[in-house]
């Protein structure tokens, strides 16, 4: 997903991000505020995962987001 769609539905990805890693707090979801580098890096800081697999979660998610707007298309 490119950087801008992320940072400009920010707003709407926050209640995903939350379901699928819970252990991150409100305010870490609001320092991330739509940047992907800083969420694969809070995920490192809370679950421990190596950068590989923080980036390919954080991928995926918004991967799944970009098939979800086009299927409703």
């Amino acid at each position: 997903m490119n950087q801008d769609i992320v940072a400009g539905k920010w707003t709407q990805l926050k209640g995903r991000v939350k379901e699928q890693w819970g252990k991150l707090t409100d305010d870490d979801i609001d320092q991330v505020n739509g940047q992907a580098e800083q969420l694969v890096g809070k995920l490192q800081e809370r679950y421990g995962y190596a950068r590989d697999e923080a980036q390919r979660q954080v991928d995926e998610l918004f991967g799944e987001t970009d098939r979800t707007r086009s299927v409703g298309r």
